[in-house]
């Protein structure tokens, strides 16, 4: 299937990308709403949860530059200390900035 990538064909790939993230993520609510959520099931989710994060940071602590890795280093030192994830976030991102910037 071909889309044009002018006029029309823009907003038709943007609908179809916002129906399926939509589907995905309602279709899961709606299974898991079948499954009863016990000890086990709350041990797969915090497990899976952090999987993902590991599989998105880990190419970038292998190919990224010199700017990302410094970046994951001061957001995980900076949520070591303050055990706070929103400024380690926030702490990595400005890093990143200036290394790039300088």
């Amino acid at each position: 299937m071909l889309v044009e990538t002018t006029g029309i064909g823009t907003l038709l790939i943007i609908l179809i990308m916002a129906v399926v993230t939509l589907v995905t993520r309602w279709g899961g609510v709606y299974i898991m709403s079948f499954i009863p959520i016990g000890y086990r099931v709350k041990q797969f989710i915090h497990a899976m949860s952090g999987s993902v994060l590991v599989a998105i940071l880990a190419p970038m602590a292998v190919n990224g530059d010199n700017g990302a890795r410094l970046a994951l280093l001061t957001t995980a030192v900076t949520v070591l200390v303050l055990k706070k994830p929103l400024p380690a976030i926030a702490a990595g991102i400005l890093v990143a900035a200036l290394f790039r910037q300088l």
